[in-house]
C-alpha cells in the first residue's frame, strides 16, 4: 500500500477510518484539489485522476516523484542528519524556488531537499515566512529515514497516470465527469467563540472561498460526480441547506502540535452526496 512521502499539517491519516466507508464502492477517476500530504489519495491508490495544491514546492515534489523516482531516491542518499548541513540545505531549497523555471536536475534536487527538510525539521512541520521561504528550524529525531525509498517508489507508481496541478481548486470542474469521485480537504474554518466567519482568513482561504467551494461542490453534484468534503463544524450550514448533501460530525485526532498533551480529538464534519446504498460500507438504514 502507498503512503504519504512527507508529514503534513492537517493530514487525514487520523480521519481515514471515517472517510473510507463513506466513499462510493466504485468510481471512474479520483480528484483531490487540496492534496497536501496525500494521505487519502495514497490510501485509495486510484488508477486515474488528478491531484492539486497551491503550494508549488509540494507540487514540484510530486511531479519529480512521479517522473524521476530513482533519481530522487539516489539524491536522498546524499543527505546528512546534521544541524549545520540542515540550515545549508534549507537555504539551498529556498534559493531553488526564487524563480519559476528549473532544470530537471534542479527539480530533482528540490524534491530531495523537500523530503530531507521534512524528515529532519522540527516536528515534521512545513511552514513558510511572509516571503514564502521555508523557515522550520532543525529538529531532534532518532534515526530519521531520510531516503524514503519504498515510499517514493510506491508513490511514483500510484501517480503514474495522475495529472498533478498547481492551480485554484475550481480546475476540478474541467476535470471531473459523471461517475468520478472528488474529495475536498480545504483549509478549515476556525473553531472559536470569537472567530468571525466573515473576516477569517488563513493561508489565503477566507469565508468567500468557503462559499465558492460549496458552489463548486453543488455544481459537481448536479453533474453526477460523487463528492466528499471534510471541514470544521462552522461550515456545516453551508451544505446542510442543500438536500443532496449529508453532513455528519466525527471525531479526529490532531497529529501535529507543539504540545503533545494538547493533541486531543477535535470535532470535524464530513459532507457527502454519496447515497448510503452506494457506499463502500452500507449503513443498516440502507437495507430498510
Amino acid at each position: 500500500m502507498a503512503e504519504p512521502i512527507v508529514k503534513w499539517v492537517g493530514g487525514k491519516r487520523q480521519l481515514l477510518s471515517e472517510l473510507r466507508p463513506r466513499f462510493p464502492a466504485s468510481f471512474d477517476e479520483y480528484h483531490e484539489p487540496f492534496v497536501g500530504g496525500g494521505a487519502v489519495f495514497f490510501d485509495l491508490e486510484p488508477a486515474r485522476g488528478s491531484v492539486n495544491d497551491l503550494n508549488r514546492k509540494l507540487i514540484a515534489l510530486y511531479r519529480a516523484v512521479r517522473d524521476h523516482p530513482e533519481r530522487v531516491v539516489e539524491e536522498n542518499r546524499t543527505h546528512r542528519y546534521e544541524e549545520a548541513y540542515y540550515y545549508d540545505a534549507r537555504d539551498e531549497f529556498n534559493a531553488l524556488f526564487d524563480g519559476d523555471d528549473r532544470s530537471t536536475d534542479e527539480t530533482v534536487r528540490a524534491a530531495s531537499l523537500f523530503v530531507y527538510l521534512n524528515r529532519s525539521g522540527f516536528n515534521g512541520l512545513y511552514r513558510e515566512n511572509s516571503s514564502g521561504e521555508f523557515n522550520v528550524p532543525f529538529g531532534r529525531h532518532t534515526n530519521p529515514d531520510l531516503v524514503r525509498e519504498r515510499q517514493i517508489r510506491r508513490a511514483s507508481a500510484v501517480l503514474s497516470d495522475v495529472e498533478v496541478y498547481n492551480a485554484d481548486f475550481e480546475y476540478v470542474l474541467d476535470e471531473a465527469t459523471a461517475g468520478d469521485l472528488v474529495y475536498f480537504d480545504p483549509p478549515y474554518e476556525p473553531v472559536s467563540e470569537t472567530a468571525d466567519f466573515t473576516e477569517y482568513q488563513a493561508d489565503g482561504f477566507d469565508a468567500d472561498d468557503q462559499r465558492r467551494l460549496r458552489d463548486v461542490a453543488v455544481e459537481l453534484d448536479e453533474a453526477g460526480v460523487d463528492v466528499l468534503l471534510s471541514n470544521s463544524p462552522p461550515v456545516a450550514d453551508l451544505y446542510a441547506r442543500h438536500d443532496a448533501f449529508d453532513v455528519e460530525t466525527v471525531a479526529a485526532a490532531r497529529t501535529v502540535s507543539r504540545d503533545a498533551a494538547n493533541r486531543d480529538d477535535v470535532a470535524e464534519i464530513i459532507v457527502s452526496n454519496v447515497d448510503a446504498a452506494d457506499r463502500r460500507q452500507r449503513s443498516l438504514d440502507s437495507f430498510g
